[in-house]
């Protein structure tokens, strides 16, 4: 039998946009705390991660965006 104080099948989907927005400012001060290479490492792992979630072609689907992107930012028209 579980624990009715662990069970966490019963809590709504929804955020409490209060608890967001406190995360957010706590976020934001631990980002302003770190330097610049401790910030690249973090965000490196975050696109490590999230690639690792995707599928061959919605990987090569984003590939695709960037390069044009960037071409368009090379070219200067910019979007």
């Amino acid at each position: 039998m579980l624990n009715a104080k662990y069970d966490n099948r019963s809590m709504a989907k929804k955020k409490n946009p209060n608890a967001v927005a406190l995360g957010s400012l706590g976020g934001k001060a631990r980002a302003n705390s770190l330097s610049e290479r401790q910030l690249a490492k973090i965000a490196s792992e975050g696109g490590k991660a999230r690639a690792a979630k995707l599928s061959a072609d919605e990987l090569s689907r984003i590939a695709k965006l960037a390069v044009a992107a960037r071409e368009r930012k090379r070219k200067g028209k910019a979007k």
